[in-house]
């Protein structure tokens, strides 16, 4: 799957350099909104101008910062914690294959389940805070990052343990030159293709009983039919959302430096 998606992204990411595509992917996102203006009114999408204005003064008093500081920290403390569980769990899985034989389907039963259905009883088990909405995406990532892991474990090349091994190298010697590079990949992979998913969901679930979080600006938004501050939430999840995959690209490339370069 990564030979295939691999030049997509470094394609994309070239076009991204070319400001020529920037700002005629901008002018067509300009005139798709315009031409909704056009069809449904400008009661429901304001005029260009009066959102840049509105969303200048939700940066500027910080509100729509702080809502969207509270989302961050979600999907953070839900992407840390599925990467601490992943690791280990796909590597016993690996290591293990008597216990992978029992583990597989209980992951694959659970992997294509929608999360956001466990929503209600996370919220009865851990309160409306900031624990259920984690656990949340926690479960949507934990169960790519394991798979992804454990399959990344088991391709791994024993002739290059033996290589390590042959230059006197012990087991942290092999995890540095050998597990370490040869997972890493595919769990950025893992991270990069379900944090869009996480944080669609994670708007979701601060869309029910939250004080904060994008989820609940927006929603507050439509109640008040506040209609500019409704499309700056939405400008700022899209934000979220591609700061998330700059990040993770970014990581890519500061801890995988034997990656071709996009």
């Amino acid at each position: 799957m990564r030979d295939s998606v691999g030049p997509a992204r470094t394609a994309l990411r070239a076009a991204l350099r070319s400001p020529l595509v920037v700002l005629s992917v901008t002018a067509v996102l300009l005139a798709g909104y315009q031409a909704l203006r056009l069809a449904a009114g400008p009661r429901l999408f304001p005029a260009i101008p009066a959102v840049a204005r509105r969303l200048g003064q939700l940066i500027g008093n910080g509100v729509l910062l702080a809502h969207a500081a509270a989302s961050a920290r979600r999907v953070l403390f839900g992407l840390g914690l599925s990467v601490l569980v992943a690791v280990p769990a796909a590597g016993l899985l690996a290591r293990f294959p008597r216990l992978d034989r029992f583990a597989s389907p209980l992951l694959y039963l659970a992997y294509p389940v929608p999360k956001i259905v466990f929503l209600p009883v996370l919220m009865l088990l851990l309160g409306l805070g900031d624990a259920s909405k984690v656990a949340v995406i926690f479960l949507i990532v934990v169960f790519q990052a394991i798979v992804s892991l454990r399959d990344a474990f088991r391709g791994l090349d024993r002739r290059a343990f033996q290589a390590v091994r042959a230059f006197g190298g012990g087991k942290l010697d092999l995890l540095r030159h050998v597990v370490v590079p040869a997972s890493l990949p595919s769990l950025l992979s893992a991270i990069r293709l379900s944090g869009g998913t996480a944080i669609a969901v994670l708007f979701m679930a601060e869309s029910f009983a939250s004080e904060d979080g994008m989820g609940f600006f927006v929603m507050d938004a439509w109640s008040r039919v506040a209609y500019a501050d409704l499309h700056c939430g939405v400008l700022a999840l899209a934000a979220l959302g591609l700061a998330l995959f700059v990040l993770v690209d970014l990581a890519e490339r500061c801890l995988c430096p034997w990656l071709k370069p996009g």
